[in-house]
Formats: structure tokens, C-alpha cells, sequence
């Protein structure tokens, strides 16, 4: 809550670097490494990032060539493009690195045979802080904000490792130099590698979700008290009565609460998981949807709260500014929010895929069939022209358009790319050329998973006075979302003018019944006047 740069070290420190070795690793890397990971002994870094690549990890340059005379690795930077950037902990404190390299291994001929990416534990420094031979370490410089955390850029050369130093969980390399692993996919044994940004994906969508708690109080806490106009010969009304202030502050209220519900979620399946790799699938995916969800969600809500505190927001001492600089790059690292959303968009594509591909022609029949049903009964005019306050706020009613809108659009866009397949597109092409759409269909998921995890926590309350309240928030989080994207459900039938004329109302009404709640809502928030550090909210 009050530094966020502390956040970033802690999660490389801890998440990545720590949960590298624990996660790629086997048991002679837990021993040797993680007490001293965990006590800060050893202070590591995580280094995939290049400089040419960027978030294409598969096509990463670094080499890993082993030396079977030696019994050694060698990790190499062959061109400039190949550097690592943007390593936290790299540029002052890190020893050691997670190095994500190409595995290169010789036949019994000599010739190098390529592997794919393996992750390799690297020194950077010795005891006493000095960089080691063949690495050379340099700062990245000032940034826009996070200047706590010394992000570097690294090269290698010539730097040579033990055998023992490839972490070994999915893939192994003997003495000789004979490559195995028990997972014969090279493709899945990628991605099961990748698995390591999880855990940060889910950490940078709470301390985004963290950073955008931060905000709402200062904003809420400040137009409780300012108070600007009102009747004539009658005192200044604070600003917060205004619709116009709450309609900026409210909904993004609400979609912090149905955030917090989503992304606990998450991190609870994801940090008790002993689950099947389906399941782990689904988490990676539902992760991923969320870290692009509630960064952007945060970009947006500090902006808000900084203009809706006018000159004050703009102070560095009430802290706005420095949260917008330190956050805006949350939408970008541990993966750009719009690649992550297009991976989340892929992955439903692919499992749409296999559900048609597991069908034999009954099923097939049964799938048509109903979907037809499902298109009858959710355009029933009765359904697009309820107009009541009870209809709109019931939470049945809200989660069905979020799924009939994520299912919409994934067989529309699944009807788009096998016509371009069909017609003899490359499947890249076609990809870019549904990318928009694609992106629309990653978000109204992301969505969808959001107001469920809420709908579910209001349900399991079981405190009478509470619920209520609750049910309030995610009400205007789904109308509100509703009412952004309405052309959309009037251009499919979903909602007719009348109803949408409604639903903006209601959004309305919601916002008056939260007003006399919202600085007990942001006090829920339990963030200490210390760790918020804002003058005007404390």
C-alpha cells in the first residue's frame, strides 16, 4: 500500500527468482537455494527478457551450450539484440539470476541440436557485491517511476556454470550430455516452464488492485469534505453529492470490490493448487485475464481520482502522482496486458476448438440445437424489454448477458477465422486480421470471470447488514459495464433502447444509494493514514 517499489523487489525476489528455483528446480536446488532466497542471503533476479524480443519468449536469443569435456554450461550474448533489459534487482542487488537461455546440446557427431528455452541458475556477483568475469551489468537509468527498484540490462560472455545449474524438473542433461525429459512435447514443455509468471501475474493484478484501493480513498475521503457551489444562500455541498463525482467514482468502487473478489480467487486456486494440469491451465489463463483486467482497471482509476481532486490530486505530496507513475507500467511488464489478452482469447479459441473436435455427430446435433434454444430464449423480447429495477438487479439476469456476450463473440470470431482458413489464409494472418475482436472476446471474459467470483462472495456472506451492501456494488459493477458496452448488446438483439435507457438509470439510482456508504467503503479498505501518505485524505 505505501511503496510500490518495495512491492516490485519483494515479487522478484521472492515470486520469481524464488519461485523459479522452487517451481523449474528439484530437490537439490530447494535445498542448497531456497533458505537462502528466503532469508534474503542470496538476493537474486530473474532474466528472460531481451532486448529484441520482448514478450516473445520462445524466440529468445541467450545461448546455453554444454561442454561435455568440462561437464559445464556456457552462456553466451550473441548479438546486442540478445541482452538481457529490464532485470529487476540486476543493477545493484542481485548475485544470482534465473537465466532464460537456448539450450543448445552436441550429438554424438559434434553438431549442436536445439532444445528450446531452459531456465539456468547464473552468478552475477561474488560475496562482496563485485560483478563476476565474462558479465557485465549496467543500469537502466532514471524511468518514470519505480526508481526504488534497479532494473539492469545484462550481458554474457564466455560465462561458464555447472551442469548441476540447469533447472532440471522438466528437462535433463547427463554428464555425457544426453538430453531427456518426461515431457516429450517440446510446445508443452514450454509453456509448462512459463508456468514461473504466474504467481507474478496474480501478485501485479493485486498490487495494481492495491494501488487502485489507494486512489478511491483519497478520492472518496477528499470529496467528502471539499465542498464547492450549492443552492443560492445556502452553504457548499461537498462534491461527492454531485452526480457527475459519483459517476466517475462509484463504478470504479465497485469494480474494486468485484476485483478483489476475482483475484483472491484466483491466488487462493493458484496457492493451494495440487491440481491436474487442465486445471492448471485454467488458472494460468484466468490469471492472465485478471493481470491485464486490474492494471488497466488501475490505470484508469488513479486517473480519475487524481482529476477528481483537482489541483490537490496534482500535488506530489498527496501522493496521486507519484501512484500514476509508479502504476502505469503494470499494464506492460510481467506481459503486455494486449499480448496477454490475446493468449487468454487464443487458449478459449483452442478449447472451443477441441470441445466441437470431442463431439461425435449427436453431440454435435445437441450442441446446435441448443445453442439455438439458448439464442431464442435470450432475445425473447420479454427478456430485452424488462425494464424493473428487480430485473436488473438480479444477479441471474447479470451473469447471463456477460456469458450469452463471451459466448457471442466466441463464435463469431471462430466463424471468422475458419472462413480466412478456409479461403486459404495463412493462420497467422487470419489471427491479425481477428485481433480486435479477439481482444473484445479476452476482456468480455475477464469480465465474466469477475462478476462471478463476486456474485459467489456476496452470496457466501453471511452477515445480514453486509450482503446487502454488497449486492448494491455488484449491481452497479455490472450495470455499469452493461451500459459501456450497450451498443453492443442492442446491435445483438440482447437489450432493446427501453432497457438500455434502464439499465442507465438504474446505474444512476445505485449511485445515490452508495453515496451515503462510500467513505465506509473506502475505510474498509484498511489502509492505515500512514501506508496512504495523503495529506487531503488523512
Amino acid at each position: 500500500m505505501l511503496d510500490l517499489s518495495v512491492v516490485v523487489k519483494f515479487g522478484v525476489q521472492f515470486g520469481l527468482f524464488g519461485g523459479s528455483i522452487q517451481q523449474l528446480g528439484t530437490e537439490k536446488h530447494h535445498a542448497e537455494y531456497l533458505p537462502q532466497v528466503g532469508s534474503l542471503e542470496l538476493p537474486g533476479c530473474f532474466a528472460m527478457s531481451e532486448l529484441g524480443h520482448g514478450s516473445n519468449v520462445r524466440e529468445l536469443e541467450t545461448t546455453a551450450t554444454y561442454d561435455a569435456d568440462s561437464g559445464q554450461f556456457v552462456i553466451e550474448t550473441p548479438r546486442e539484440a540478445a541482452r538481457k533489459e529490464w532485470i529487476g534487482n540486476a543493477a545493484r542487488h542481485g548475485r544470482m539470476a534465473t537465466v532464460f537461455a537456448r539450450l543448445r546440446v552436441p550429438d554424438k557427431n559434434g553438431v549442436l541440436q536445439e532444445h528450446g528455452v531452459h531456465a539456468f541458475l547464473v552468478p552475477l556477483r561474488d560475496d562482496d557485491g563485485d560483478v563476476l568475469g565474462g558479465v557485465r551489468i549496467e543500469d537502466n537509468g532514471r524511468k518514470m517511476g519505480l526508481n526504488g527498484v534497479d532494473n539492469g540490462r545484462v550481458w554474457f560472455d564466455d560465462v561458464r556454470i555447472p551442469r548441476e545449474n540447469l533447472l532440471d524438473r522438466f528437462a535433463q542433461v547427463s554428464d555425457e550430455g544426453e538430453y531427456t525429459s518426461p515431457i516429450p512435447s517440446s510446445g508443452k514443455r514450454f509453456f509448462t516452464m512459463l508456468s514461473t509468471l504466474v504467481g507474478g501475474r496474480i501478485s501485479v493484478a493485486a498490487a495494481g488492485l492495491s494501488a487502485a484501493k489507494s486512489a478511491l480513498t483519497i478520492a472518496v475521503r477528499y470529496g467528502a469534505r471539499r465542498r464547492q457551489f450549492g443552492p443560492k444562500d445556502a452553504p457548499e455541498r461537498p462534491i461527492l453529492d454531485y452526480r457527475t463525482h459519483q459517476r466517475r467514482l462509484f463504478p470504479l468502487l465497485a469494480e474494486a470490490y468485484a476485483l478483489d473478489f476475482a483475484v483472491s480467487d484466483v491466488a487462493a486456486r493458484f496457492a493451494g493448487r495440487q491440481a491436474a494440469d487442465d486445471d492448471l491451465r485454467q488458472v494460468e489463463g484466468e490469471a492472465a485475464a485478471l493481470k491485464a483486467l486490474s492494471t488497466w482497471n488501475a490505470t484508469t482509476t488513479v486517473q480519475t481520482a487524481r482529476e477528481c481532486c483537482g489541483g490537490q490530486g496534482y500535488l506530489s505530496a498527496n501522493r496521486l502522482p507519484q501512484l500514476k507513475a509508479d502504476t502505469d507500467v503494470f499494464t506492460t511488464f510481467e506481459g503486455d496486458n494486449t499480448v496477454l489478452m490475446l493468449q487468454v482469447a487464443k487458449g478459449l479459441l483452442s478449447e472451443f476448438q477441441q470441445e466441437l473436435q470431442d463431439m461425435n455427430f449427436f453431440g454435435l446435433a445437441r450442441f446446435i440445437a441448443e445453442a439455438a434454444a439458448r439464442r431464442v430464449t435470450e432475445r425473447n423480447p420479454l427478456h430485452g424489454r424488462d425494464t424493473s429495477s428487480e430485473h436488473l438487479r438480479d444477479a441471474g439476469f447479470q451473469q447471463d448477458a456477460f456469458a450469452f456476450r463471451e459466448r457471442a463473440l466466441l463464435q463469431s470470431v471462430a466463424r471468422r477465422m475458419k472462413q480466412r482458413l478456409d479461403d486459404g489464409m495463412d493462420s497467422f494472418e487470419a489471427f491479425i486480421e481477428c485481433q480486435d475482436h479477439l481482444l473484445s472476446l479476452a476482456k468480455a471474459h475477464a469480465e465474466r470471470l469477475t462478476l462471478e467470483a463476486f456474485a459467489d462472495g456476496v452470496e457466501a456472506c453471511d452477515d445480514e447488514e453486509l450482503r446487502p451492501v454488497l449486492a448494491k456494488l455488484r449491481n452497479l459493477y455490472a450495470l455499469a459495464r452493461m451500459e459501456e458496452g450497450v451498443g453492443w448488446f442492442q446491435e445483438k438483439h440482447y437489450v432493446e433502447s427501453g432497457q438500455a435507457h434502464a439499465i442507465r438509470r438504474e446505474v444512476n439510482a445505485l449511485c445515490a444509494e452508495l453515496r451515503p456508504l462510500a467513505v465506509d467503503l473506502v475505510d474498509a479498505f484498511a489502509i492505515p493514514d500512514e501506508a496512504l501518505a495523503a495529506p487531503i485524505a488523512t
